[in-house]
């Protein structure tokens, strides 16, 4: 039986419908916000997978083009892979629903959000989010939720929820933000550059209307709910893991204690190594557990080693940055390049510089349709000292690579102060924790080394949080084990002056302001230290581009003659682009660039789109070449596409009997606008510009006339 509830959410309902549609999901819901619809399913496997030893869950966000009115493009004319919205979005629902789920459940989960209906007002994403916690409150799958989602604008000092398209275009501020009635789960955030306390404020404005949505959910919960299955978690074999702690706790302790992440790695393995031979043969049955039992053994080490030795595994004070050196320049036929250190992690960024109509075109759900500056992020096996197949780019390079874009795009110069496509890609050559981070900066490296004048210089940094009850201890600069074993990973990267982008996800149920508030101060500290190390390299944009850079030339014209520039059929564009050898592109507002390697051929072509575009004149004077004859007079071009006619009776002050008499086509003639008729035909004379004959004595008139 169908049940609707509604709720209203910054001045709108979000209206819920249980048990219309996908009834045999373990758990589903229609949600709808203004115009946009999403159906939301969670369906769980009856029984553990077996032999894994992590939690088994994926998130689907399906985009469908009929929900926006478009149809697919391509050959097959039916949605294809994921986009890159898509990826992020799935990410979003899946990152602060995971540590909701109770230790040792091991069945298969799958959450999959469908979007049926979108309007630009309502973002589909967040109705998602809200809908995939939704549709596992009310199955049976054990969930320790419910969770709540908003979006948080920024605009005049005021902070809004769930902002509206023409809100957004005007926010100094986008972040998503999902959490419990208790505590903040996930962030996710990009800003323009904007201080730590404005920041921290709007997470707690987005919290506080989360407390709200989770009550409205259990409400949901209470009325249609159904009972939840029983975590069955295996008995721990107490005997076995005592025997192991005491062989082996202190082997893995030692080994763990190295800077050096290929070191470590491989002394914990001889002492993981160590404990199975020891076990394995009198415990054959076992062997997974043992397993089993050494990671947990290893995560309490490391755990113990933070918080009652207050000692980092590396050595490292708390607040303590890695070993940082950069360079700029190590790649000489690129358009820009910075390769940054810091650590054992190491990012080489490179930059592209192209045309503007090289944007990236999006197909997808949302209203911008191409994109300008373009982050790439890549993460090869070799870069973990692994052995995989080289396949596309998963979750992780997509949203670690639009997390670096997401802190840049604020101090990327406009279209009008440079009129380039910029795409920037980071190669991880080596990673040990925050590799994301390092991208932004050695991104900052390349696009100052390849003279991409930046507002100013970029850096991030990744904190981490080892949590016990009232025992907290925050890291600054997590590399990958405390990543990994910790209870936080939380970049925030931005300029000298403020956050431009923020993502925090967590293993625990949520941190409070405080611990928010100690993370924003000490990443601020740090980003500041990075920053200086990055001015010892490159302390601002250099004053020249690449010579293998594309050079850029623009002018801009009346939008009406635009029409005139390119021609019929493109016939007029493309002659100007076989004449010069240069590129072409014409914005809706006027603006023309042309992209070549030769100045001299950009100023023709400058030079001949002047002349098109150029207003004609009546009583102007102009010189031109004569094109055509025909019986009845000359047509002169006085302009790129521009032509008048010279009647014959307008070429000279004689009587001219042929046209071929008095001119040739080729002819360079100097002529004057006379009339432009209502049809724009525009009428020429030369013999206006002609001196006039002198007049003839009276004299010689009589003599000429009695011969």
């Amino acid at each position: 039986m169908e049940k609707n509830f509604s709720y209203n959410l910054a001045g709108r309902n979000i209206e819920v419908s249980i048990g219309k549609v996908a009834e045999q999901a373990s758990g589903s819901c229609l949600v709808r916000y203004g115009d946009t619809v999403v159906l939301a399913t969670a369906t769980a496997s009856d029984s553990p997978r077996e032999g894994v030893d992590f939690f088994p869950l994926t998130v689907e966000y399906v985009e469908k083009l009929y929900s926006v009115g478009k149809i697919p493009g391509g050959f097959l004319k039916r949605e294809g892979k994921p986009t890159d919205n898509a990826v992020l979005n799935s990410r979003l629902i899946d990152r602060p629903i995971r540590p909701l789920f109770p230790e040792g459940y091991k069945n298969d989960v799958q959450i999959i959000t469908t979007v049926l209906s979108s309007d630009i007002d309502n973002e589909p994403s967040i109705l998602a989010m809200n809908g995939a916690s939704i549709a596992l409150s009310i199955s049976n799958i054990p969930f320790m939720g419910p969770i709540g989602s908003v979006a948080v604008g920024y605009i005049d000092g005021e902070y809004i929820i769930n902002p509206s398209l023409t809100d957004r275009e005007n926010s100094d501020l986008y972040l998503v933000i999902s959490g419990t009635e208790d505590a903040i789960m996930m962030i996710e955030a990009g800003a323009d550059i904007l201080d730590e306390e404005i920041v921290l404020n709007a997470i707690l404005f987005g919290h506080e209307e989360i407390k709200n949505i989770c009550k409205f959910i259990k409400e949901i919960q209470s009325e249609v709910g159904v009972e939840k299955s029983e975590v069955i978690v295996p008995e721990k074999n107490t005997e076995l893991f005592s025997k192991i702690e005491e062989f082996g706790r202190e082997k893995l302790h030692d080994a763990m204690n190295n800077s050096d992440k290929m070191k470590r790695g491989e002394l914990t393995n001889l002492a993981i190594n160590e404990i199975h031979d020891r076990f394995d043969e009198e415990y054959e049955d076992e062997k997974n557990l043992i397993s089993e039992y050494i990671d947990e053994i290893i995560g309490d080490v490391f755990r113990r080693q933070i918080l009652d030795e207050k000692e980092r595994p590396d050595g490292r004070a708390f607040d303590e940055i890695r070993n940082i050196w950069s360079e700029v320049s190590i790649l000489p036929r690129t358009h820009g390049s910075g390769l940054f250190t810091r650590g054992q992690t190491q990012v080489l960024s490179v930059l592209t510089l192209g045309s503007v109509s090289e944007e990236q075109i999006l197909d997808g759900l949302e209203e911008d349709e191409n994109k300008r500056y373009i982050h790439h992020y890549n993460f090869p096996p070799y870069s973990v000292g692994d052995t995989r197949p080289m396949r596309s780019p998963g979750r992780r390079e997509v949203g670690h690579g639009n997390l670096a874009e997401k802190a840049l795009i604020p101090v990327i110069p406009s279209t009008d102060d440079f009129p380039y496509t910029i795409r920037v890609v980071s190669e991880v050559l080596s990673s040990n924790g925050s590799s994301s981070q390092a991208s932004v900066c050695g991104s900052t490296l390349a696009l100052m080394d390849g003279g991409v004048p930046i507002k100013a210089p970029v850096a991030g940094i990744a904190m981490g949080l080892i949590k016990e009850e009232d025992n907290v201890v925050i890291l600054t600069d997590i590399q990958g084990l405390e990543d990994h074993l910790g209870d936080m990973d939380f970049k925030v990267a931005g300029t000298r002056d403020g956050i431009t982008a923020i993502q925090m996800d967590i293993k625990i149920d949520g941190i409070d302001e405080n611990i928010l508030r100690q993370a924003l101060s000490k990443a601020r500290d740090a980003r500041l230290f990075i920053l200086d190390k990055i001015d010892e390299t490159i302390s601002s944009p250099r004053k020249s581009l690449s010579p293998y850079a594309p050079k850029i030339y623009s002018i801009s014209i009346d939008p009406e003659k635009i029409g005139e520039v390119i021609g019929t059929g493109g016939k007029v564009i493309n002659k100007i682009i076989e004449e010069t050898g240069v590129k072409i592109d014409i914005e809706e507002d006027g603006n023309i660039f042309i992209l070549s390697e030769s100045e001299e051929n950009a100023k023709k072509a400058i030079s001949i789109i002047e002349d098109i575009t150029r207003e004609i004149e009546v009583g102007e004077t102009y010189s031109g070449k004569v094109v055509r004859i025909t019986n009845f007079g000359a047509f002169v071009e006085i302009a790129k596409g521009k032509e008048g006619m010279v009647h014959i009776s307008k070429l000279a002050h004689e009587r001219v009997e042929k046209v071929e008499d008095v001119l040739k086509v080729g002819d360079i003639i100097d002529v004057k606008v006379i009339e432009i008729d209502k049809m724009g035909r525009i009428n020429l004379s030369r013999k206006a510009l002609l001196p006039k004959p002198e007049k003839q004595e009276k004299n010689e008139k009589v003599i000429s006339n009695e011969q």
